[in-house]
């Protein structure tokens, strides 16, 4: 693609997205593939591609916080959850079973809802990955996401853009069968432990099915096939 090209791509991109509209048939995604592929290209594009994309996300998610009370609020919720889990242990042996079980999933759906980001977040930063923000696309779709700084992920290498990709996803799945031995060891009901297993591989099914199309591995998949 030719220098021309790019240019003309990224005036319609900003032109577009400073009337407050799409960035769809500008040519910005395709920019930004070719991007990709070269250092050169990414060292003298990589700050104009991020202000774009940056102002284009602005527009759609429900909210949208800052990366460090952002961050702040994710390891709160982590930590809480492996609270509610460590408190099922006192409810069981209080006799309150059944609050012990909803306490256990409670905790459960908290380190789910907070590892994914921080996964992401973590090895991101650790390979050199920038984050600007944290947002939730709507209310019903509440899982929280983490919002890439596209100059520093444009200057990074296929590989490790496809590791920060792929690491939410995976300790989001290792969480359900992490928790089967504390379920085990607060003596909680076996079909506690067996819902675990449950709930984990349908986490895996629907990685295999449909995040393979449209989420963390279809990016995956598109940062090793570049």
């Amino acid at each position: 693609m030719a220098t021309h090209e790019i240019e003309s791509v990224l005036a319609a991109a900003e032109e577009r997205v400073g009337r407050g509209e799409s960035l769809a048939g500008t040519g910005f995604r395709r920019v930004v593939r070719e991007v990709k592929k070269s250092p050169d290209l990414a060292e003298r594009y990589g700050e104009r591609i991020a202000r774009i994309d940056d102002a284009a996300f602005r527009r759609w998610p429900w909210l949208i916080i800052p990366i460090v009370p952002g961050t702040v609020l994710a390891v709160v919720a982590l930590l809480g959850g492996l609270g509610l889990v460590a408190w099922s242990y006192r409810l069981v042996e209080s006799g309150r079973e059944a609050m012990a079980i909803l306490s256990f999933f409670a905790g459960f759906g908290m380190l789910v809802a907070s590892t994914h980001g921080l996964g992401h977040l973590v090895v991101g930063r650790l390979l050199g990955i920038r984050f600007t923000s944290w947002y939730v696309a709507s209310p019903t779709k509440p899982q929280p996401g983490v919002k890439i700084e596209y100059s520093s992920y444009l200057r990074s290498t296929r590989t490790k853009r496809a590791w920060m990709h792929a690491a939410g996803a995976i300790v989001t799945k290792i969480v359900p069968f992490a928790l089967i031995g504390a379920a085990r060891a607060a003596g909680l009901p076996d079909w506690v432990t067996w819902a675990l297993v449950g709930i984990g591989l349908v986490m895996i099914l629907s990685d295999v099915f449909f995040s393979t199309k449209s989420s963390d591995w279809s990016r995956v998949l598109r940062e090793l096939r570049a």
